[in-house]
């Protein structure tokens, strides 16, 4: 656990157990913390000086996005990264986001295009740090564009939510040098698509986007199943 991430966040004066939250959720998605490796409370109060009510709330928080498992009687522990739930998630995502391409190639206004251009340009300078936590967050902001220009509500509010629990198997895919091309490809695809206005380019490309990702998961999960 790196104290030193705690007072950053700590900086941006949040309820404390949103620090905590955020702590242990970059622990885990930096793999500091790996998947079945238990947390435990005091251990984690001592090195961050906390009590233990925050860090039982960020733990439950923490469940709520997929990214720790709650034992009865046992503890809590990093949620492992298995392929059935990485299917079930990749699943609904490549359904919700075909609907998001539908929708933002209709409705997506002048300045939401160039703000999508912008973050896709930063995608492309994000892989050049080779960080994949710095390649994640700047992948989420091309989505996160997407979402809001579909000017659907309960849509943005689903996907947003939801992005949150996918997040880790993100961050885990970016960290493999060889999808960067297909990555930025495919960014630019589904860019293409909105500025033409296409609605069947834009969803077969994020159709596309989303099943590579699924297929090169699968294989990523069965291989550490396998060790």
């Amino acid at each position: 656990m790196n104290i030193d991430k705690l007072t950053e966040v700590s900086e941006q004066y949040l309820p404390l157990r949103d620090v905590v939250f955020r702590t242990i959720r970059n622990d885990i998605l930096e793999g500091d913390l790996k998947p079945g490796e238990r947390l435990m409370e005091i251990q984690i109060s001592k090195r961050l000086g906390v009590s233990r009510t925050p860090i039982r709330e960020a733990i439950r928080m923490l469940e709520r996005e997929g990214l720790v498992t709650l034992i009865p009687r046992r503890g809590a522990f990093v949620a492992e990264m298995e392929t059935k739930q990485l299917n079930d998630v990749l699943e609904v995502r490549r359904a919700l986001e075909e609907l998001a391409a539908e929708l933002a190639a209709q409705r997506i206004t002048r300045e939401e295009l160039e703000a999508l251009a912008a973050a896709a340009d930063e995608f492309d300078q994000a892989i050049e740090t080779g960080d994949a936590n710095v390649i994640a967050k700047a992948d989420e902001q091309f989505h996160e564009i997407i979402i809001s220009a579909t000017g659907n509500d309960k849509l943005i509010e689903l996907l947003n939510s939801f992005l949150k629990q996918i997040y880790r198997y993100r961050a885990a895919y970016v960290k493999h040098e060889s999808v960067y091309g297909e990555l930025k490809a495919e960014h630019r695809k589904i860019l293409k698509g909105l500025e033409q206005g296409d609605v069947d380019m834009t969803m077969e490309a994020m159709f596309v986007h989303i099943d590579r990702q699924q297929k090169f998961m699968q294989e990523w999960c069965a291989d550490r199943a396998k060790k």
